[in-house]
Formats: C-alpha cells, sequence, structure tokens
C-alpha cells in the first residue's frame, strides 16, 4: 500500500513538473505606447449586426474605456444599427475614428450607410477618414467599377479623405482603383496565405513594398493586420495565443520602426462570425469578455497555462486514487497506471480549457459533444489496455488459472456426461470427434451425441452405427424439429443424460479432444463452489493455408491473453466447446436458453449471477477446425458481436443493480468487455470513416479539422491498441512473428463486421 501511494505521489509530482517544463515563453519586443488604429466592432457575445439588440451608448462606452489606453483610434466597418454611436463616444476618449461604410447587395441599406456616414463626418471632426466597404470586391458584392463609382461619390460629399478596405493583391491587380482612392487601405492577413507565424511579420513587410512599388507617392495604410488566437490552421499557420501576441507585438513595433501607418485587427473576439469558419471569432486583442488575451510588455506567455495544468494534476491525481486499492500492486504496475491517469486528466483538463475559450454555435457545440462522446469509449478502452499491459508485463502471476494437471481427489471420480450437438456435420469428421472421446483417460463417463434437425440418412445413419460400434458408453439421439437452435439440441443432450452424471461436458462435433482432459481437469469439481471450468479453443487445420494460420494466430491471442486476466476476476466467457460444468450448476440457471444466439456465454454469465466459482485453463485439451473460408469467419464473428448485445439487453440489470449477484470486479470486465466492441470495433469503424472523408482536405486544401484535442486522443489508442497487442503477443501467445502479423491482419479484417453487428 505505501509503495503505490509512493508511486502515485512520484507521478503526480512529475506530472505537475512537467506543465512546468512545457509553458511556452518566448521574447518579443514590449510596446510601450498606444498603438495606431484597432478595428473596433461593438458587438458582445450574443449580439449580431444583422439581426436582434443593437449595441447600446453605455455598452460602447464601457468598451472604449478598455480600448482607450491601447490605441489612438479606432476603425469601425458601419455606421448604421449602433455603428452611428460610435464617433460622439470615441470623442469623449480623445479617440480619432476611421468610420466604415458597410456595402454589399442590399442597395437600400447601402445607401442608408453611405448617408449616415457623410452626415457623421460633418458632424464629429475626430473622423478623419471614411472607408467604403470592406472587401467588397473579394466578397464578390460589387465590381471594381462599381466600387469606384462608390467611392468617388462619396468624396464628393465628404470632408474627409475616402478609400476602401481590399487585401492588398486587389491593389496590385487594379491601379485604377488605387487612382480613385485618397489612400490605400490595404488587408495584409499572412494567416490566410498560410504562412506561420515566424514569417507572418516578413511577409506583411514584403507585401507592403511591393504595395509601395506599385504605387510610388501614393499613401499606403494597413489597414487590417492580425493573427488568430484559436481555431484552425491554414496550411503552415497555426492560431494560438502565444502566436497571435508574438506576432502582433512584432509587427507594430517593426511598423513603428518603419513609419507604417497600420490598423490592427481587431479589439474584440466577434463569435458571430462564422461565416469566416472556426476561425474568424478570434482575432480580438480581448476575448468577448472584453478580458486581455496577452500584455504588450514582457515575456509572452500563455497566462491560462497554469489554471489548465493545476486541474490537470488535479484530474491525474483523482484518476489514480483507485490504484491505491490495488494493494498487491507492482512499483511497474503501479507507474504505469499512475502515469496513464495522468495522461487523462491532462487530455480532459484540455478539453475544459478548449470548451471554455472557444465560442460555439449550436451546431460547432454538437460537433465537440459527439467527438467526447465518439471519444470517451476510446478512452476507457486505452485505459484498460493500459491496465492489461501493466498487470501482465509487470504484475504477478496469474492466481486462479489451472496451469497444470490437478491432482485426484481420494475417491473423487464423478461421473461425467459428454455431450455432442450436431446439425449436418460430415460423418467422418464427427467420428473422429467420437474415436477421440472413447480413448479418454477416465474411467466414468458416458457420451451423448445429438444429431438435430438433420433428416438426411447420409449424415447420420454412420453416426448411429459408430456409437453403437464404440459400446455402451455412447447414446446416439437423432430427432427432427428440434427447436431452438444449438441450446435446443443441448437440452435434449440433458434429458438424455444418465441421472448419476454429476458434470456435464460439452465439445463441438470438431473436436478431438486429448485423453488427459476429463482427468487433468474433473478434480477442481471437488471444490462445491466451482460451477464451470472452460478450456481453450484451439485448431489443428491452422496450417491449411496463409489465412487459417492468420485466423488461428488471432484465436490464440483471445484465449491466452483476455482470458487469462478475466479469470483472475472469475469473469471470464464461457464459449461452449472444451467446457465442464456441474449439473447442479446447470439446473439452477433453468438450463440452455436460446433467448440469444450465443448460448455458452449466456449460460456462463447466468453460472455467475448465481454465485458460482467458473476456473479457467490455458493447456489445449482439444483442437476443433477453423472456419472454411473468409466469408464464414465474418459470419462467426458477426454472431459472436450480435449475440454479445443480446446478452447485455438480456443482463444489463444485473450489471447496474448491487444485489444483481456479480462482483463489482465482475462487472467490470463484462462493461469493459461490452465496451471493447461498442467503441474499438464500432465507434472505432464510425470514427475512422469519418478520418477518411476528411483526408482530403487535410491534404489538398490544408485545413487540420478537427482540432487536435479530438484527433491527439484517435492516434493515442491506436498506439495503445498497437503497443497492447504487440507486447502482450509476445509476453503470453507462443506464436511466431509472421503469425502475430497476420492476427493483426485477421482481427482488423473483421471490424467492419463487428460494427454492423452492434
Amino acid at each position: 500500500m505505501r509503495t503505490v501511494a509512493a508511486v502515485v505521489a512520484l507521478v503526480v509530482c512529475v506530472h505537475a513538473g512537467l506543465w512546468m517544463l512545457l509553458q511556452r515563453q518566448q521574447a518579443v519586443a514590449s510596446i510601450d505606447a498606444p498603438l495606431a488604429s484597432i478595428s473596433y466592432s461593438p458587438y458582445t457575445r450574443s449580439q449580431h449586426p444583422d439581426y436582434g439588440d443593437r449595441p447600446t451608448a453605455e455598452q460602447i462606452r464601457a468598451d472604449l474605456k478598455i480600448l482607450s489606453p491601447y490605441t489612438q483610434a479606432i476603425r469601425t466597418y458601419t455606421s448604421t444599427g449602433g455603428g452611428e454611436l460610435v464617433p460622439a463616444i470615441a470623442a469623449e476618449f480623445g479617440l480619432k475614428v476611421t468610420l466604415g461604410i458597410w456595402i454589399d447587395k442590399n442597395e437600400a441599406r447601402n445607401e442608408r450607410e453611405i448617408q449616415a456616414a457623410v452626415a457623421l463626418a460633418r458632424r464629429y471632426s475626430n473622423i478623419n477618414a471614411i472607408v467604403v466597404g470592406n472587401e467588397t470586391t473579394l466578397r464578390a458584392e460589387k465590381s471594381i467599377d462599381e466600387l469606384i463609382r462608390l467611392v468617388q461619390r462619396v468624396k464628393r460629399q465628404s470632408p474627409v479623405p475616402v478609400t476602401t478596405g481590399e487585401i492588398w493583391t486587389v491593389w496590385i491587380e487594379h491601379p485604377e482603383l488605387a487612382s480613385a482612392v485618397d489612400f490605400i487601405a490595404a488587408h495584409i492577413l499572412p494567416y490566410w496565405d498560410g504562412f506561420p507565424a515566424t514569417q507572418a511579420v516578413d511577409k506583411t513587410i514584403e507585401f507592403y513594398t511591393k504595395l509601395r512599388q506599385a504605387h510610388p507617392g501614393k499613401r499606403i495604410v494597413i489597414a487590417e493586420f492580425g493573427w488568430p488566437s484559436a481555431g484552425y490552421n491554414m496550411l503552415k499557420a497555426d492560431p494560438g495565443r502565444i502566436e497571435q501576441a508574438s506576432v502582433l507585438r512584432e509587427f507594430v513595433s517593426r511598423a513603428e520602426a518603419y513609419g507604417i501607418d497600420y490598423n490592427i485587427v481587431e479589439a474584440f473576439d466577434q463569435p458571430w462570425k462564422t461565416n469566416e469558419g472556426g476561425v474568424g471569432m478570434y482575432w480580438g486583442m480581448f476575448d468577448a469578455s472584453r478580458q486581455a488575451k496577452f500584455a504588450w510588455t514582457g515575456v509572452v506567455s500563455d497566462p491560462d497555462h497554469w489554471k489548465v495544468g493545476a486541474v490537470a494534476v488535479l484530474l491525474g491525481l483523482l484518476l489514480s486514487l483507485p490504484i491505491l486499492a490495488r494493494r498487491a500492486a507492482t512499483f511497474g504496475e503501479a507507474t504505469t497506471l499512475a502515469v496513464a491517469a495522468n495522461m487523462v486528466g491532462a487530455w480532459c483538463a484540455t478539453v475544459f480549457a478548449f470548451w471554455q475559450t472557444h465560442y460555439f454555435v449550436l451546431g460547432a457545440a454538437v460537433a465537440l459533444g459527439l467527438g467526447i462522446v465518439l471519444l470517451a469509449p476510446l478512452v476507457v478502452i486505452a485505459l484498460a489496455r493500459i491496465e492489461e499491459i501493466a498487470v501482465i508485463a509487470f504484475g504477478r502471476s496469474p492466481r486462479r488459472l489451472i496451469d497444470a494437471a490437478l491432482p485426484a481427489a481420494d475417491g473423487f471420480v464423478p461421473k461425467v456426461s459428454i455431450h455432442v450437438p450436431a446439425y449436418r456435420e460430415p460423418p467422418d469428421m464427427l467420428k473422429t470427434t467420437l474415436d477421440a472421446v472413447a480413448r479418454l483417460d477416465y474411467p466414468n463417463f458416458e457420451c451423448v451425441v445429438v444429431i438435430n434437425n438433420t433428416p438426411d440418412p447420409a449424415f447420420w445413419r454412420p453416426i448411429e452405427d459408430h456409437c453403437r460400434a464404440l459400446g455402451e458408453r455412447f447414446k446416439f439421439i437423432n430427432e427432427d424439429n428440434v427447436a431452438g437452435y444449438k441450446a435446443g439440441a443441448l437440452r435434449l443432450a440433458l434429458a438424455h443424460t444418465a441421472a448419476d452424471a454429476e458434470i456435464i461436458a460439452v465439445i463441438d462435433a470438431d473436436y478431438v479432444v486429448r485423453p488427459d482432459w476429463l482427468k487433468d481437469l474433473v478434480p477442481a469439481f471437488a471444490d462445491p463452489k466451482v460451477g464451470m471450468i472452460q478450456a481453450p479453443q484451439d485448431h489443428r487445420d491452422g496450417e491449411r493455408t496463409v489465412m487459417h494460420y492468420a485466423m488461428n494466430g488471432e484465436y490464440a491471442g483471445f484465449f491466452d491473453i483476455g482470458m487469462v486476466q478475466r479469470n483472475e476476476a472469475n469473469a471470464i466467457i464461457v464459449h461452449g466447446t472444451m467446457c465442464l460444468m456441474r449439473r447442479a450448476a446447470l439446473i439452477s440457471v433453468g438450463g440452455w436458453s436460446s433467448d440469444t444466439i450465443v448460448e455458452d456465454c449466456d449460460l456462463g454469465l447466468l453460472v455467475l449471477e448465481h454465485g458460482w466459482q467458473i476456473h479457467y485453463t490455458n493447456r489445449r485439451y482439444g483442437h476443433g477446425l477453423l472456419p472454411d473460408t473468409f466469408e464464414a469467419y465474418k459470419k462467426q464473428r458477426y454472431r459472436w458481436a450480435y449475440g454479445g448485445f443480446q446478452i447485455l439487453r438480456k443482463h444489463w440489470r444485473h450489471l447496474m443493480l448491487r444485489d444483481g449477484g456479480l462482483t463489482r470486479e465482475q462487472k467490470r470486465e463484462f462493461a469493459i468487455g461490452w465496451l471493447n466492441w461498442l467503441g474499438a470495433e464500432s465507434i472505432g469503424v464510425a470514427v475512422a470513416i469519418l478520418n477518411l472523408v476528411w483526408v482530403p482536405v487535410v491534404a489538398f486544401v490544408g485545413i487540420a479539422i478537427p482540432d487536435k484535442i479530438l484527433t491527439i486522443p484517435i492516434l493515442a489508442a491506436f498506439a495503445v491498441t498497437l503497443a497492447h497487442f504487440v507486447a502482450l503477443y509476445r509476453l503470453r501467445v507462443a506464436v511466431p512473428l509472421g503469425q502475430m502479423i497476420g492476427a493483426v491482419i485477421a482481427a482488423m479484417s473483421v471490424q467492419w463486421t463487428v460494427a454492423r453487428a452492434v
């Protein structure tokens, strides 16, 4: 206990130290004087320029009070809808105003904008220029000629200089537009050109120089320059708070040094700007709550780093607390689990920070929520796999596993009734199975062969003759119209079982058992609490083809890894063949049920719910035949997956109720097992498909959405799955490397099949 607690404390301390080491800091030029100009839109988080409540004078006054220490002037984009209030209030704070006229295809609105702007310019002396339209040609609202006519009209009426705002390339390509304005208002936004933050200012100066060369003697203002603090990447341009602070501070420093007129876009984040994708909302120096995102002096760092780090460490500690209950955990086991818990804590804290620092319209919120819902099962499964790695690689050896022949108890030789259900099975194969049963080195057994729903004598007549030849121990039953599939056949076998048989054994019609099967395992039933003993499936035709070789390797992983570990919690999945069960246990749970298509798994869970012990051995006591074709392999896996969810529907109350008959450890094993079907196989397929759909966007457009908080867990879960497979196969499964690789391919080949089933 002390060792485990010390390990948890150590890992939490290391986690905290990593947050200290990973704090990003960047030395950038400090800006002490007010900026030349800042774009200002007077909308709060809940407002939109096209509908709803207009900004009030009190709201604008509060905004400009915040901005006045940071800037000498502001640029607006509209002269109506509340924008007409800005110049007068700006004058209260000594701020100059570059007044905007919003131009679009609504001519009536355009006329109102123009008239309002001209009137404001004549009234307020702090208005120093008018900007007619904002990227109007880029948005295809007006042609160049139409825009020139609007500019000329406003110039004739305006007492101040008039221009229009366009991206810098428009001014290069259309010198006639430059001739029509009093000065060039160029938008240079390196983010939209895909340049990294480290090149943003250099590229801006380069583009500005090209404008100077194209229009010598013309006054040029960089009317928009900025960098987003969040959103998606554009090619090599990554948004971020540190990137935003560094780019803006470096640009202002260079612009002041070179004597460049500029305007920073923008003052406050604008959550309504969903038309600019997931990045348009985040260009503000302040967030929508009017909190500064960064300082203009000193070292640039993320002010929220310590808050997120503290939450991450706290969550890591809380998620590590269950490890303290593992009193027998080794140092390596506890360390692995604690590291995993802290990694999940860090991710959860990052998700929380993402939610806190981003704005969400309904669609974006639903998308993020759906992403988290889809990821949650993958994260839980990844943790379960990490736990399995820790236990197997660093933990103690299995304690409940029957890994050797059990000593025979004095005088304990209960009668065993071996049940062999068969439906249209090849007679030669079934006779081989019965011959192996006849060779069992156990003195007290019978064999009940049930041929069901097989009217063709070619299938059942040779078996009847063979049972007669093998002697009185072998009972032959042939019935048509048996309901309930395999479960119905097994109920029929039980009805013909000898009255003194205490143990029921079940094998499939293709299984060749070893002579020591009963002799080695029946002694376990000397313990009256033992209800079942399960031996693994194995196959004698694994070398038939490359496909069969791979399939056999895939089966082996389940029986040598998962079943061994589940056995430690008395929570194995009973899989029918090679199973021994106490007759009293079978009767106590109502016998074989046809409620599901996996009657064996259903029975095993019922036996556990009634308090019986089930033991597992990983020794091979019998070998059957693999599915003949890949289609048969997929059909079998579909039945297992679909049947598993039938069992979940039937038994979910036992998982939820405290008195459902299962221990906490058993509930956990079954819940994770079902979640594995749902998460890794079905939701994993859905996530994979969504990722594939998005690949062309990443490859050809250069935009990486969804955010890293959603993609990193997917990559991490894949890495954990790969590590889990490789490590545990090497530790537990005695197969060559080539067969191990084949097992991976076999497992992946049926993932879509499982997804369809669930």
